[in-house]
């Protein structure tokens, strides 16, 4: 396993380079109680980059998978997750990379790009849509957060927050550290600045996805951004969906046509 320290904390990651050279990097970062190898390995996009001559580069956030766990919710913050992100690429010497975000990875994504717009050549926001505009609902974060404490998850009554125990508890993660990474507190998104960021985006989410919402809802507060969704898939299986790979490498490749909106 490789790892880092970034700001006192141990974080794992993969550094992949194709046999013979890359034509780029991208990196990837993981959702909610999810890691890098349960996040990209095994839902296939690890093999699709590499066909695709690109290095790729993918952390544990921390809290997840083989990085440190943090049991304190200030440590947890989306700050301090971009932040091993960037770290990440200095410690690799990766100067522009792709960024490419899945759910609770594509908060931690965009925080990195607003942190540094200058190191990002493109945007995915993965698992998202018109609904990660409007102000969370209260309570959301609390009762996740308890989902990860209860001793039965048979007696976690939300959906949502039991799939994600349920999720967790296959991975064999630290509910401990899950659930301060729920209670951790983060500013809400400047949405006017975030739009202005100058890559170009791509929002990509399945039919079926209720908590994302319209993929075109979150695009359009960017100037150059492209929604797409992927018919017949939830939260949980448009990430290894052929259809969303398809998504992400016509975007990458520049096949995808922008509407200008400044």
């Amino acid at each position: 396993m490789a790892s880092f320290t970034a700001n006192d904390v141990e974080i794992a990651y993969d550094d992949i380079t194709p046999a013979g050279g890359d034509d780029g990097a991208i990196v990837l970062i993981h959702g909610y109680a999810s890691n890098r190898d349960e996040g990209w390995r095994r839902t296939g996009w690890y093999g699709a980059f590499e066909r695709r001559r690109m290095r790729v580069i993918a952390l544990d956030q921390r809290g997840h998978g083989q990085s440190a766990k943090p049991h304190d919710a200030k440590a947890c913050g989306r700050e301090q997750m971009a932040g091993d992100v960037l770290a990440l690429m200095d410690h690799l010497g990766v100067g522009h990379a792709a960024l490419f975000g899945y759910s609770m990875g594509t908060r931690t994504a965009i925080e990195a790009a607003l942190a540094a717009p200058e190191r990002f050549t493109n945007l995915i926001l993965g698992g998202v849509g018109g609904r990660l505009l409007e102000p969370e609902a209260p309570g959301v974060r609390a009762a996740m957060a308890e989902a990860m404490l209860a001793d039965d998850p048979e007696t976690i009554a939300e959906t949502m927050p039991r799939r994600f125990r349920q999720f967790a508890d296959r991975q064999g993660e630290d509910r401990l550290a899950l659930a301060a990474v729920s209670a951790a507190r983060s500013p809400p998104f400047d949405w006017e600045t975030v739009g202005a960021l100058p890559m170009p985006v791509l929002v990509v989410a399945g039919s079926d996805d209720m908590g994302a919402g319209d993929p075109q809802g979150l695009a359009r507060i960017f100037a150059h951004a492209h929604g797409v969704t992927v018919a017949g898939c939830d939260h949980f299986s448009a990430i290894p969906h052929a259809l969303t790979k398809a998504a992400v490498f016509d975007f990458l490749d520049g096949v995808l046509d922008f509407e200008a909106r400044i």
